[in-house]
């Protein structure tokens, strides 16, 4: 199932129908050399009570063995689609997979986070619920450290709790396509999409059900590795 893919800006994709089989979420699992941890967040994923979804999994181009480590569930789940490239960095990752996302809703599993069993459930029901909301945030447990550098400033850290989690969104495809995805920045991805929304005027929601699980164990993260420069 590897594929080798050639990196596409957003922008120029085309909108894919909606259709009877479209799923309501499409879940992107970007990753690069973490074959152990992915295991954890794929059996997170797998055991869902929302069954209304598809996963792209796009390998970062990966040198650990994480296809032989995680083939035997893509053998015993077909809605978890993998496909590796060449390394580029996360942004233009997950922009790879957003493309090739079919279902009415992104969202995202880092690698080395998890989802607590009700999560995709209980942001259906939201979402349901709520339908003129285009992007859904919020709902974050951390376990570790909770202080990252400032974005603006990397000699100064922030609290997670006064920031937005990228794994937590929720976003209506369209509404991703539109703003043309992740930008490859160094420090502050998902805050610049986040911001770029809210000058867009997308109708943007927080929820505050923590089933998003971030660990910031992860001593190879982008800004646990900025924290012990």
């Amino acid at each position: 199932m590897k594929e080798a893919m050639k990196n596409r800006n957003i922008s120029s994709l085309d909108k894919k129908g909606t259709n009877a089989l479209q799923p309501f979420f499409s879940i992107v699992v970007a990753t690069y050399n973490r074959a152990d941890l992915l295991k954890r967040a794929l059996k997170s994923l797998i055991a869902q009570t929302e069954t209304d979804w598809e996963a792209i999994l796009v390998d970062d181009g990966s040198t650990d063995g994480t296809y032989e480590e995680i083939a035997p569930y893509l053998k015993v789940f077909p809605k978890i689609q993998y496909f590796k490239k060449e390394h580029t960095g996360e942004a233009k990752t997950k922009n790879e997979g957003v493309r090739r996302a079919i279902g009415r809703y992104v969202t995202f599993l880092d690698s080395d986070d998890e989802y607590d069993p009700r999560h995709l459930e209980s942001r259906k029901q939201i979402l349901a619920k709520h339908p003129d909301v285009k992007f859904l945030h919020g709902g974050v447990r951390i376990i570790g450290n909770q202080h990252v550098p400032d974005r603006f400033d990397h000699s100064k850290t922030i609290d997670l709790q006064d920031c937005v989690i990228g794994g937590s969104f929720f976003i209506e495809r369209d509404t991703l396509i539109q703003l043309n995805g992740f930008r490859d920045i160094a420090l502050g991805t998902d805050a610049c999409l986040f911001d770029r929304a809210k000058e867009a005027k997308i109708n943007i929601m927080e929820t505050r059900e923590p089933t998003y699980i971030y660990r910031r164990e992860t001593q190879d993260s982008i800004t646990n590795r900025m924290l012990l420069d």
